[in-house]
């Protein structure tokens, strides 16, 4: 097959360049490209089926992002040595390009589609997570499947008050504000990312600057959209029944429309009654073969969407009853668990998380393996979502891409009021076990793991807390709804949700996904400082319970202490083979633990209860303490020599104690005068210049007789 190369590029501003090329690799699927920027390069390949199944109303689209550890010069750990299932962070990137293109595909358009994308080749100074969506895009801009784009992803941090795009890796580290935004050329479709405790305003003048960056790669993927001139496949995905739809719009749509308008606060009661209009309709129909339940039930949930909204619209009053900015009644509680080193329960409405912090040794830290990164982690958070949260049957198979994403919102909503390094040896596991669920559970998950983390005795700098909104607007006029504190009833009828958390001063973490089109900015402000308020509610419920962190742990959490040594007494305190270190584990009951940092060597030491801690500090002190001539020591007889004894008088040293130096009479032989593994008090009388050798005394102890 003769190879029809077509390729685009553009620069941004500071000259890094970003070249889409087509019609080179994987030229049997229906659309792929290589997009490189820097060494890094992502091929994107895009499959979807000519037919769609029966019965479909959505869209099954599936998103698969894999870095190929050849990609950065690595083998892959463990057995198989191949890459397996995906890592949390390649899922994280998944749902990142998925949220992002969905929204794009024609509502009628059901077919199963694929999209897969590879790094093929890693930069570290160029970072892949923020590509991918644009290789994704420009795959399906080449292809002859159905789609309303193209878009693309850009990250945008603020550092030192400029806003910068794509940066490396050191910048975002230094960086007071992190977001990746996902747009079309006309409209923000998603942003997630996170931040320390920026302004409202900030993350509007971050997104405006990332819009226009945007801009520029929908404009190049347009042109090679052109250059390659694939027509688009005709399809026909939906059946229709107009006088169906009509008649359940006559029958039903005013009844659903009293019941949205009266504001049943009871999940289950408002339920049943909705499920009554339903069944009632059903009651009324002749058995009559030709009825489709398929196409009855796509239209019954289209007409119950509309009259609901249109309730809200022309009310501003809730499903639930509740106005607009209204929070549900909030109850906590800590210190539930007896035997957990911290624990909380959130509930807000019919939503409840109960949280969990574990602390843990450097021996817990979680391990990371990948091609772009690796190495460990002190902090991780755990989302646990369970059927039964939902009244549901559903077998618990692990956590799968919804609960990973959860967990990540809040991991990144919490991990920056952590306590430093040095303040904080502790490895730290929080785990938030979803008990009820509707309207937002992974802000639940941050409120409750930020009272955990206070009960637990870490000192946080500031608590945080997070809230779930949406919006709902009438496309044929200016009138619209912001809604605080959505319930599970109102995510998916509304043209925008998003999560927002932060303290008392500011945002530490967001994310959004708009489905409306033409959204302003000034509309975007009103809604994050309507989330402000919100957030600030549930912070003040919240500190009701806990308004700071406990002055010490937990009676049965495991201590603590860290000494800083010098570097050169690291092998001393290891020993040969780590016999020394093991030696300490073993007598005392504690966990020794020990690391170089900078040109010090620092020795973490954590043991269940004060005298496991005291016996291994007081050894390990010992040891990196320093020989002092004129001191006397507790030795222990090492080897017995016909000239004298050798005497272990610190750990890990060893003195000579000549013969002449035990008693003040003369000795003829050492024969039954001392016996190893003894216990002798002994006294430093030199340490020689040139060798470093101890010279012992046990006489100068003695009283020296008369004769």
């Amino acid at each position: 097959m003769k190879n029809n190369i077509k390729s685009v590029s553009t620069k941004f501003s500071d000259g890094r360049e970003i070249k889409i090329e087509t019609g080179k690799l994987a030229k049997q699927a229906d659309g792929s490209v290589v997009l490189s920027m820097g060494k890094t390069m992502i091929l994107a390949t895009v499959v979807s089926n000519s037919e769609a199944k029966e019965d479909i109303d959505f869209l099954p689209l599936s998103v698969d992002y894999q870095e190929k550890f050849a990609s950065a010069g690595k083998i892959p750990g463990g057995f198989l040595k191949r890459e397996g299932r995906l890592s949390d962070h390649e899922v994280l990137i998944c749902r990142l390009v998925d949220r992002v293109l969905r929204p794009m595909f024609p509502s009628d358009y059901h077919s199963d589609t694929q999209v897969m994308l590879s790094l093929i080749s890693a930069d570290p100074e160029v970072l892949p997570d923020s590509l991918a969506a644009l290789a994704a895009s420009a795959a399906l801009s080449v292809s002859d499947i159905p789609f309303n784009g193209p878009i693309a992803e850009v990250r945008v941090v603020k550092l030192n008050n400029e806003y910068i795009i794509n940066p490396n890796q050191d910048q975002i580290d230094k960086a007071s504000l992190n977001l990746i935004v996902g747009a079309s050329k006309e409209n923000i479709c998603m942003v997630e990312g996170e931040a320390s405790e920026v302004s409202e305003d900030e993350i509007i003048d971050a997104l405006k600057v990332a819009h226009e960056s945007i801009k520029n790669l929908c404009d190049i993927q347009l042109k090679l959209q052109n250059d390659v001139g694939k027509e688009i496949r005709e399809y026909s995905h939906e059946k229709s029944d107009e006088a169906l739809k009509n008649d359940i719009y006559e029958n039903a749509f005013d009844r659903i429309y009293k019941i949205a308008k009266k504001g049943i606060s009871d999940k289950k009661k408002r339920k049943e009654e909705l499920k009554a209009v339903k069944d009632d309709y059903l009651s009324k129909i002749e058995e009559n073969e030709d009825f489709d339940q398929f196409l009855f039930n796509k239209y019954f949930h289209d007409i119950e969407k509309k009259a609901i909204r249109n309730a809200v619209l022309d009310t501003k009053v809730r499903l639930d009853g509740r106005k607009l900015d209204e929070i549900r009644n909030i109850w906590t509680e800590v210190d539930y668990l007896p035997n957990a080193h911290g624990s909380s329960i959130f509930t807000r409405g019919e939503t409840q998380s109960l949280s969990t912090v574990t602390l843990g040794t450097k021996l817990d830290e979680q391990m990371i393996d990948g091609a772009m990164n690796s190495g460990y982690n002190k902090f991780y958070l755990h989302y646990n979502f369970p059927g039964f949260s939902t009244g549901e049957v559903r077998p618990n198979r692990g956590a799968g891409r919804r609960e990973i994403g959860h967990g990540n919102l809040a991991y990144r909503s919490l991990k920056g009021v952590l306590p430093s390094e040095e303040e904080n040896p502790y490895t730290i596991r929080i785990v938030s076990d979803i008990l009820e669920s509707n309207g937002s559970s992974s802000m639940a998950t941050v409120c409750a793991g930020s009272l955990a983390l206070m009960d637990a005795g870490i000192k946080i700098d500031k608590p945080v807390s997070g809230i779930a909104m949406g919006m709902i607007s009438d496309s044929n006029s200016n009138n619209y709804a912001i809604l605080s504190d959505i319930l599970g009833d109102e995510d998916h009828l509304g043209d925008m949700d998003f999560k927002v958390t932060g303290t008392k001063d500011g945002i530490t973490a967001c994310q959004m996904d708009i489905k409306l089109d033409g959204l302003s900015y000034e509309v975007l402000s009103k809604a994050l400082n309507q989330a402000k308020e919100g957030r600030l509610h549930i912070l003040k419920e919240m500190l009701k319970s806990i308004d700071k962190p406990r002055a010490d742990l937990k009676p049965h959490t495991p201590r603590s202490f860290k000494l800083t040594i010098a570097k050169d007494m690291i092998g001393a305190v290891i020993g040969p083979g780590g016999k020394i270190i093991q030696e300490i584990q073993k007598e005392s009951g504690a966990t020794v633990l020990v690391d170089e940092v900078d040109d010090n060597g620092i020795v973490n030491i954590f043991a269940s209860n004060q005298e496991n801690m005291d016996a291994a500090v007081e050894k390990v002190k010992a040891i990196v303490a320093l020989p002092e001539v004129g001191e006397e020591y507790i030795g222990k007889v090492k080897n017995i020599m016909p000239f004298g004894a050798f005497i272990e008088f610190m750990p890990g040293k060893d003195g000579l104690l000549h013969i002449s130096e035990i008693k003040w009479e003369r000795l003829e032989s050492m024969e039954g005068v001392l016996e190893e593994g003894e216990e002798i008090k002994v006294k430093l009388i030199e340490i020689d210049k040139k060798t470093g050798k101890f010279r012992l005394s046990r006489k100068v102890l003695i009283p020296k007789p008369e004769k």
